[in-house]
Order: C-alpha cells, then sequence, then structure tokens
C-alpha cells in the first residue's frame, strides 16, 4: 500500500489494535512463518567479492530456516538457554546472519563490532556474560581472529568459541592459498575452539526445545563507544518484531530484493531490514564482508543493482553521495527508492 500522509497513518491505526493483529510472538515464528509460505524464494545473499560476476550464495526460506534451527539447537547443546548469550564477532556473510537468527531463537544475541579493539570486546563480553562466542577463524588480511582471541582470555565467562570459516567463499587458487597463508593464533586458553558450519551440521533439523510464546530479551546492541566504554541495550522480540511488521507493511513484499551494504552488528541492518525481510519474505543481498568499506563495492555498486536487479537500496549519506558520484553504467530501472539514515 502507498504511505504518504498522516491519513494513511491513521488509516492502518484504525483497521484494529496492535494486540489483535497476527504477528508470531517469537523470531522462530517469524521466521517459520515466512519459509512456509515462501520456501523456494531467496532470502539472504552474499558475496565476498564486489565484481558482479563473482562468486555468490544465496540461501533460500527454507534453507535459512533449516540452519538458523541447526545454529540454535547447537547453543543450546552448548548450554544457552533463554536468558544466556551468544555474541557475535564477524562481518557479513551468511553464517552472521544465522548466527544471530539462532542466538536469539535459542537465548539472547550479542552483535559486536569486529572494528573494536580486544579491551572493548572483552568488555562487552564480560558486561553481557556471553557463552559463546561466534568469530572468524584466522584469515589472511583480517586481525578479527586475533583480537576476538585476545579478548576471550579476558572474559572468562566465556566457554565456546566457533569459528566461521570464509575460505569456503573463495574460489581455487585463492581457495588453495589461504591455508598456507593463515595466521597462527597461541593456544586456546579456557575456551573449547569450534568449526561452526561443522558443529551446525551435526544438529537437528527440527528445534530440540520448546519456542516458548512470550515476549523476552532477545539481542544486546552496544553502542558507538565514542564517550568511552560501548554501552550495551537490550532489545526485546515485540519490538524487533513490531520493526519487521513495519516494514512489510510499508516497504516490502517476498518480490523485493534489497541491497543491504550495512555491517549486521548495527540496529539499521538487524532492524530494519533483515528484521523487515523476515517479515515480508524479501531478499537482502549483502555485498563483501566490509559492506560499503569493501575493495570495489563502490566502483561496482550500480553493476551489483544490475545483477541482483535490486528493487531497495539501504544507504547513508556519506555513503549515497559518493554513489552519486558514479557512472551509472548499468540497468537500475528496478530501483524503487533508496533509506537514508546517519550510520
Amino acid at each position: 500500500m502507498g504511505f504518504a500522509s498522516m491519513a494513511d497513518r491513521n488509516a492502518i491505526e484504525a483497521e484494529m489494535p496492535w494486540e489483535q493483529r497476527d504477528v508470531p510472538k517469537t523470531m522462530f515464528g517469524v521466521l517459520s512463518r515466512t519459509a512456509g509460505k515462501f520456501p523456494d524464494r531467496p532470502a539472504v545473499s552474499y558475496q565476498i567479492f564486489s565484481g558482479p560476476k563473482d562468486k555468490a550464495e544465496t540461501l533460500r526460506w527454507d534453507q535459512l530456516l533449516d540452519r538458523v534451527t541447526r545454529a540454535a539447537n547447537l547453543f543450546r547443546s552448548l548450554g544457552v538457554g533463554e536468558s544466556d548469550v551468544v555474541a557475535y564477532v564477524l562481518p557479513n556473510c551468511n553464517e552472521t546472519t544465522v548466527a544471530l537468527l539462532g542466538a536469539m531463537v535459542a537465548g539472547i544475541a550479542n552483535p559486536i563490532n569486529p572494528l573494536l579493539e580486544p579491551e572493548q570486546i572483552a568488555s562487552i563480553l564480560r558486561e553481557t556474560k556471553a557463552k559463546v562466542v561466534v568469530t572468524l577463524k584466522p584469515f589472511p588480511k583480517t586481525d578479527v581472529a586475533q583480537k576476538v582471541h585476545e579478548a576471550c582470555r579476558h572474559a572468562p565467562g566465556v566457554q565456546t568459541v566457533l569459528e566461521v570459516d570464509l575460505n569456503r567463499y573463495l574460489t581455487p587458487p585463492k581457495q588453495w592459498i589461504v591455508p598456507l597463508l593463515r595466521p597462527k593464533l597461541q593456544g586456546a586458553g579456557h575456551v573449547d575452539v569450534k568449526n561452526f558450519n561443522r558443529e551446525c551440521a551435526k544438529q537437528p533439523k527440527t528445534l530440540q526445545f520448546e519456542d516458548v510464546q512470550k515476549d523476552r530479551v532477545a539481542a544486546y546492541f552496544h553502542t558507538g563507544g565514542t564517550t568511552g566504554m560501548p554501552k550495551v541495550a537490550q532489545h526485546t522480540y515485540s519490538g524487533m518484531i513490531y520493526n519487521g511488521w513495519l516494514g512489510h507493511r510499508l516497504l516490502f513484499s517476498e518480490q523485493d530484493n534489497i541491497i543491504c551494504p550495512l555491517p549486521l552488528f548495527h540496529v539499521f541492518a538487524c532492524h530494519v531490514i533483515l528484521m523487515a525481510s523476515l517479515a515480508s519474505g524479501a531478499h537482502v543481498v549483502f555485498p563483501t564482508p566490509q559492506g560499503y568499506r569493501g575493495e570495489g563495492v563502490f566502483d561496482n555498486f550500480w553493476k551489483l543493482i544490475e545483477r541482483w536487479k535490486i528493487t531497495f537500496v539501504i544507504t547513508v549519506p556519506t555513503a549515497l553521495s559518493a554513489l552519486m558520484q558514479r557512472p551509472v553504467n548499468a540497468d537500475v530501472s528496478t530501483v524503487k527508492t533508496a533509506f537514508s539514515g546517519s550510520a
């Protein structure tokens, strides 16, 4: 529907109270409903490089539900209950989406900015009492694994580290070279280190615990830390599900393709975009681990729009200004509009 005036807002409010709307109460409920409606449609896509013909991986809605269910079962098997925390320190990739949703189903997700220093990461891990951390396996040209390794040494509550290996997104010969160049970490300390995808694959495809139908805290998001150590804020199922419902009602449907080069530790990407995708069935594309900061993203942006038949561009003013200075050398006729906000 169109939404352009106070009258449009008033019409939606007059339909019925929020409490009477047929909206799932939990994140697993939202995902399950959408996967049931659109099992074969694309849910999330990711490419590690920015080229318009580079290798990409797409998960359909039924596949995303399968992976999130397995991840949630894994977290529960590691001792994570409804009030326990799974932190992730990851760049964008499909595993980041799976970790976020799986953690919210099993317990409380705690996204952490991988650009933070070890001291700040450790402080957040201690404050949230995280039991499990999902992060990168050591990988060339990034120090995320090293920083998390150091942070966990100062976060005694962390029991398990689950590693994501980005090498699976590469193609030969780079895929062959990475194991030779992979940085080495000194000792695991007090934590048990496992492979995230391998451990998820061992889990059942059906949820092995009750998805309790009540509102609860499902995520801890931290502030930027510009005035000191980052502060942690609580986010509930109801708030995130309401954000998703709004995005579906006002903007997105299962026919939409959304490009989101913003990080999945940030509420913009998680609440405004991913939650709306879960509610509507829209397809979200994440280009490169660093999003807008990724090599070649700005130069290839309009070609990526053409590749994925993007209908909505998710951006911030500074990025939009840079993009508008690039020549539009692709068919971008599918684009409807662009969000803008602050990073």
